[in-house]
């Protein structure tokens, strides 16, 4: 099959690949130089975005500006209130969204970015603080800062020397080091990881069971000194089929688990007449189960580790509240039931 490629330069598809691994090797090694010269102005930053009583905006023009929608993005969704404002709507009214007390952050790997550079009048001005990144403190970005983060020179990995590339993509690894950095400084935890991530499948991983679990009349319960036969003929009828019984006290507390297989096991080994044998002497004692207050990527990890298709679900007390059905997990996407 013929394939795009420059006959001066890259010959073959194997020079492509090389040419390819070539601008990783060169952005990783971008990466780990500012990461070497990185010093206390990232956790000083961080301590102001931390401290900061009203928004952060996070500002920068061409590929700074997306990296800087990234980062805005990436605090916003770990519990800081942030937005991108992109310089050239900010100096046509959009200046408008940022008070006194607010944060911006400004993105610009030289420093001298003019779209950027003349919002710093305006911010002073405004009486937000400013937070640089950028290459140099002495840059005009840098002087102009409360705080400079300092990214250093770096060296793009395009051939020309020109295209952003090593330079953003170390700006947008700093960016996320400052934004996990202030999510860890207010003890961000999965709970208010769910709280942004409703949807999607962050969302499904992060859900308690009880918003999946079968509940009520879905849920097939017996008395332990029913007989197994009492018990079938008992939950015969409309309902949503669920392949187990579980077996429980007048307080509702879990005793054990009876199964269609376990029903089956039976006919199998021609025991018909345990069919009038109390549902007791025949259930699994101690079923495995999995408390409400657990995630739906736990419950997963359980079915799957112990090749399960029903996880009765209990409080406390162990008294049962609800089931979780292999059943129902087959309409998630597969990286939903990764733990």
């Amino acid at each position: 099959m013929a394939t795009v490629l420059d006959a001066t330069t890259l010959a073959t598809a194997s020079d492509a690949l090389a040419f390819a691994r070539d601008v990783l090797r060169l952005e990783s090694e971008a990466i780990d130089r500012v990461c070497d010269q990185l010093d206390e102005a990232l956790v000083e930053a961080a301590d102001c975005i931390f401290r900061c009583q009203g928004n952060v905006v996070v500002t920068g023009m061409g590929k700074a500006g997306l990296v800087g929608q990234k980062l805005a993005a990436t605090l916003a969704s770990t519990g800081t209130t942030a937005f991108p404002l992109h310089p050239g709507d900010a100096v046509h009214g959009d200046l408008g969204r940022i008070r006194s007390g607010d944060l911006v952050l400004a993105l610009s790997q030289s420093g001298e970015t003019e779209e950027v550079t003349r919002l710093i009048p305006s911010i002073r001005q405004l009486g937000a603080g400013l937070i640089a990144l950028t290459a140099s403190p002495t840059s005009t970005l840098g002087r102009g800062a409360d705080l400079c983060i300092t990214l250093g020179s770096i060296a793009e990995a395009c051939p020309l020397g020109l295209a952003p590339s090593a330079s953003t993509t170390a700006m947008m690894a700093v960016g996320d080091a400052l934004a996990l950095l202030v999510s860890r400084m207010k003890a961000f935890g999965p709970e208010d990881f769910l709280r942004y991530h409703p949807g999607g499948s962050l969302g499904r991983k992060l859900s308690r069971v009880e918003d999946l679990m079968r509940t009520g009349s879905h849920v097939r319960t017996a008395q332990p000194g029913e007989s197994v036969r009492e018990v079938f003929v008992r939950l015969g009828g409309a309902r949503r089929r669920s392949g187990a019984v579980l077996v429980v006290n007048d307080e509702r507390q879990l005793l054990g688990i009876f199964t269609d297989s376990d029903l089956a096991r039976l006919f199998e080994l021609r025991r018909e007449q345990w069919l009038d044998r109390a549902i007791s002497e025949v259930m699994t004692a101690n079923p495995v189960v999995v408390s409400v207050d657990a995630t739906i990527a736990e419950a997963v990890e359980l079915l799957r580790s112990r090749k399960l298709s029903e996880l009765p679900v209990v409080d406390a007390e162990r008294r049962l509240v609800g089931l979780v059905d292999i059943t129902d997990l087959i309409g998630l996407e597969a990286d939903d039931l990764e733990p």
